[in-house]
């Protein structure tokens, strides 16, 4: 590596420099005679290239003569873990321990950043001290906090008296001992075996002993006080993600991984290290999760997983817009990673020697076992270390998580001095050559490379034609009789031209249609096809990523144009969010609608690319994934590939994995703030979101709005010494859960690029508009069964538990089965039913003459949803097996088979139901009003009224 020492610096370097050698003048006023020339030359020089360094030195001058005295020059990992143990072992406060970890993690981030800007070391060896650094640190607050855990709650032990550790898995770039400067680290907890503590006055199973130490653990490291953090932590890659608990057993990790880890689990736990001193433990948990990474056989289904998550990522960079990110982007470090985690996952389980962490050793054993030729591992090694390089020079100009080039001129100048370039021009040109190699290597891995066909297609021609003739002469020739289609191609077409566009816009514009307009004319109408297509790529036309995308993936062409004209409101939503147009891909993927039980699953994953602090991206992702979601499911709808009837029942599976990660967002956003209820054990929230209406009958639309009321479980008479939560800023516990009923509410309204989460109603809950937004669940029951009317009773037949915890989901059944049951007259419930029926319809029903409201017209939706709730009123007290279902068809089934209603009526309105919720579907689909002809609907109307007339007339 180039020693800089004696580089001249440029202008804009001196000029920080030199502020930033005045303030340290101001602080140590000695500083002159304390180091010699070469000393004082070097400081001056690393004070203009690293701001992070400058700063902490400014506030800490007493660190530069160590510095020279031999921690540059010389460094032992070992002792990183010795001084912080020492440094500990006499604390006895938290807050101690906090400013003693930020200030030893400061000062030895300055002295591994200024080796590194140096060349004191090799980047490998600078990576391999971050990372021990960073065990250190974690390992010697775990360690200080088990003592202090300990005394508190007594010792966790297992059935046969042993104390049972803290086992903390170090995953990515930390397992590999490769972390970059200012990385967060991923962490997952797991403990051996489940026990209760011993030597306290109250003993408390294991893994609540854990779970408390493993918060507290968090905190110590990652809050930020006046001294910063130690490190941001993350533990999203835990089993279940945020929504498990935060420490689990080996058990636990086992039967997660076995029954539900996905492929991005064990791309991830390739790299997972148990931390700390290696003991049976670590042994035992490696042992466990083997088998769930390396399978016994050559297993090359792990490249379509890794292709995948790379698509994945590609998606990620373009839909947040990133450039020039040496991670993320095309050729960036993570497809090095990518292309040696390939070949571990596929030969790890036949080849031991490639379970390793370290990319560095992998690779290298790639080579030796034949698996890479030597000039593939020699680039790829290569071009990894300058990006790494780059990498760590970036994040130690400020401390900043970042892997974007600078957008000044100022850090490309610091950044060219280190790697000893002339200019940005030259380090450019080294950085998209690595990475033009990296690529290349990684398309031969695991990417698959995309073919360019070069036939010459008549729709070329077309495209560039201008004469009137010369274009129609052309359609003729290929027999399409559409006679709109040139005058609409044309006119399209001087639209674009006046566009400001941009050469590279404009230029894969021009190789894109050719390929589009070969796509269109095979069709029956190609004119209203491209009327339809060319609504989308308007929107597209100044993102030229997105004209690349469809360019390069002629499957993505085909779904364009086949769900452009299958369906115009399908056409508006890849209009609106062209990030959309990435589903479009891989047809397999998109017509694979997730199954009903893994959407909360799949947001967790999906959520995993988002920082967790970022709650603007986090919002912002939560659209994404229903808007994905919500195409996938349309998608399979129109094609026939998903049967109508399951649509709801994905819509609403969708909505309800939303309000978990919504509830869980907002609950950590305002627990931050002002710590959680003390009535609440560990874990739980008190907190249950009831769906009403299409969301509690699971009949969700793709537009549907959320009906939901929400409930918790704390009230003064139960806890009258806990009435408040237990943070920085208390507040009274009712105080807390309107807050983060309100934050709820402002997550699902706020409106981002992508629109709006979901538009909520809570008009449903007790008092209406003007009743609290959250109730007590005691007094809800309450309220139910002595205030409320029947319209609202019947809306009650209609709720579902939808989010909390199964202590409060089965009070609130009981509560609804006891409200259901109420002996009522049914004279006066079958006219107060028909009464609000008679209401609706004169208040809603607004169609022409000749036409059906597939809802509001006699014999539609809401004529069968109330002949529903009118006999689960009706009959409950006598049947109790009524109030189980909250859905419509469960409850036309129950009463069947009950003979409450007869096997005809049940099944005639059975039929009608779905019949008018598929067309309900169809024609959101068509964006076309729902109604029908008369004629259409009448048999099935007829037959409605006629049951209708039957059981609520006859009463």
């Amino acid at each position: 590596m180039e020693n800089i020492s004696n580089k001249p610096l440029s202008a804009i370097i001196s000029d920080v420099a030199d502020r930033y050698w005045q303030r340290m003048n101001e602080a140590w006023p000695e500083l002159a005679n304390e180091l010699t020339e070469d000393q004082a030359q070097e400081l001056y020089r690393i004070m203009g290239l690293s701001d992070f360094i400058a700063e902490q030195l400014c506030r800490h001058p007493d660190w530069v003569l160590p510095l020279f005295n031999g921690e540059l020059e010389n460094l032992s990992r070992q002792e990183f873990d010795k001084d912080l143990h020492e440094l500990l072992s006499d604390s006895s406060g938290e807050d101690e321990v906090k400013a003693l970890l930020r200030r030893y993690r400061n000062r030895q981030m300055v002295r591994l950043a200024w080796r590194d800007f140096f060349s004191y070391t090799s980047l490998e060896n600078s990576l391999l001290d971050l990372s021990a650094l960073a065990e250190a640190l974690i390992i010697s607050a775990r360690d200080w906090l088990y003592i202090q855990m300990c005394k508190q709650y007594g010792t966790p032990i297992d059935a046969e008296g042993n104390p049972q550790p803290l086992i903390i898995l170090g995953m990515g770039k930390l397992g590999g001992r490769e972390l970059n400067f200012s990385s967060d680290i991923d962490l997952i907890f797991t403990f051996p075996e489940h026990g209760e503590t011993q030597g306290a006055r109250r003993a408390i199973d294991n893994q609540q002993f854990f779970i408390r130490m493993g918060q507290r653990l968090v905190n110590l490291l990652h809050q930020v006080t006046v001294d910063g953090f130690v490190y941001r932590v993350d533990m999203r890659l835990r089993p279940y993600g945020d929504s498990g608990p935060l420490v689990v057993s080996f058990s636990g990790l086992e039967d997660y991984y076995q029954e539900q880890g996905r492929d991005w689990e064990r791309y991830a736990m390739v790299k997972a290290r148990a931390l700390g001193p290696w003991t049976a433990h670590s042994d035992e948990l490696h042992s466990m999760l083997r088998p769930f990474v390396y399978r016994r056989y050559i297993d090359f289904s792990a490249i379509e997983s890794l292709r995948k998550m790379k698509q994945l990522i590609t998606q990620e960079v373009r839909r947040r817009k990133l450039t020039d990110n040496i991670k993320l982007g095309a050729g960036g470090i993570r497809e090095v990673e990518f292309v040696v985690q390939s070949f571990q996952l596929i030969r790890g389980g036949q080849e031991p020697a490639l379970r390793q962490q370290s990319l560095f050793a992998a690779i290298d054993t790639l080579y030796n076992l034949g698996q890479l030729e030597y000039l593939a591992v020699d680039e790829l090694k290569q071009s990894y270390v300058l990006l790494r390089r780059v990498e760590n020079l970036l994040q130690g100009i400020g401390d900043q998580q970042t892997q974007t080039l600078p957008d000044d001129g100022l850090n490309w100048y610091r950044l060219c001095h280190c790697m000893g370039m002339a200019s940005e021009a030259e380090l450019r040109t080294h950085i998209e050559s690595s990475m033009s190699k990296i690529h290349r290597h990684f398309l031969d891995t695991v990417g698959g490379r995309i073919e360019d066909e070069t036939a010459d297609l008549w729709t070329q021609q077309l495209w560039i034609a201008y004469e009137d003739d010369d274009a129609q002469t052309l359609i003729k020739e290929q027999m399409i009789e559409d006679p709109a289609l040139w005058p609409l191609l044309k006119s399209w077409r001087e639209t674009v031209t006046n566009r400001s566009i941009g050469p590279r816009g404009r230029d894969t514009l021009d190789k894109l249609m050719p390929w589009l307009l070969n796509e269109l004319t095979n069709l029956e109408s190609p004119s209203s096809a491209l009327a339809s297509v060319t609504k989308v790529i308007d929107q597209i036309l100044t993102r030229t990523t997105y004209l690349e995308l469809l360019y390069e993936n002629p499957g993505a062409r085909q779904q364009l144009v086949s769900l452009c004209c299958a369906s115009p409101w399908i056409a508006s939503q890849l209009a609106k969010f062209p990030m959309l147009l990435d589903e479009l891909i891989d047809p397999s993927q998109l017509y694979d609608t997730t199954s009903l039980d893994d959407y909360g699953s799949e947001l967790r994953q999906y959520l995993l690319r988002v920082p967790e602090e970022d709650m603007e991206q986090q919002m912002e992702a939560l659209r994404q994934f229903k808007l994905s979601q919500q195409l996938k499911i349309a998608a399979a709808d129109v094609t026939g590939v998903l049967p109508v009837c399951q649509v709801s029942d994905h819509l609403t599976f969708l909505a309800e994995a939303i309000i978990e990660q919504v509830v869980m967002q907002a609950w950590q956003q305002v627990s931050k703030r002002h710590g959680t209820p003390a009535y609440l054990a560990e874990g739980v929230t008190g907190f249950a979101v009831i769906g009403y209406g299409k969301a509690g009958g699971i009949e969700l639309g793709y537009s549907s709005d959320l009906d939901l009321v929400f409930l918790h479980n704390f009230s003064r008479e139960k806890y009258p010494e806990q009435g408040e939560t237990n943070g920085d800023r208390p507040i009274e516990v009712g105080h807390f859960y309107l807050k983060l009923a309100q934050r709820i509410l402002h997550l699902f309204s706020t409106r981002t690029t992508s629109g709006e989460l979901y538009e909520v109603d809570m008009r449903l809950r007790p008092s209406g508009s003007s009743g609290l937004l959250v109730s007590e669940i005691e007094y809800f029951g309450q309220y139910q069964r002595e205030e409320a009317w029947t319209w609202e009773h019947q809306a009650l037949v209609r709720a579902r538990f939808m989010f909390g915890s199964n202590a409060l989901s089965s009070r609130f059944s009981e509560l609804r089965t006891q409200v259901l049951e109420l002996p009522r007259e049914r004279a006066k419930l079958a006219k107060e039913v028909r009464d609000m029926r008679t209401k609706m319809r004169s208040h809603l029903l607004k169609v022409k003459s000749g036409l059906f409201d597939l809802k509001q017209s006699a014999g539609g939706i809401a004529d069968i949803e109330f002949i529903a709730q009118y006999l689960v009123l009706a009959n409950t007290h006598e049947h109790k097996e009524l109030s189980t279902w909250s859905d419509n068809l469960r409850i036309f089934g129950t009463l069947g088979e009950l003979t409450l209603l007869s096997n005809a009526d049940a099944e005639a309105l059975i039929r009608a139901y779905l019949f008018l919720r598929d067309e309900s579907h169809r024609l959101t689909l068509q964006q076309k009003p729902s109604e029908l002809p008369v004629e259409l609907v009448e048999e099935h109307a007829n037959r409605v009224m006629e049951i209708y007339q039957n059981t609520l007339m006859q009463d």
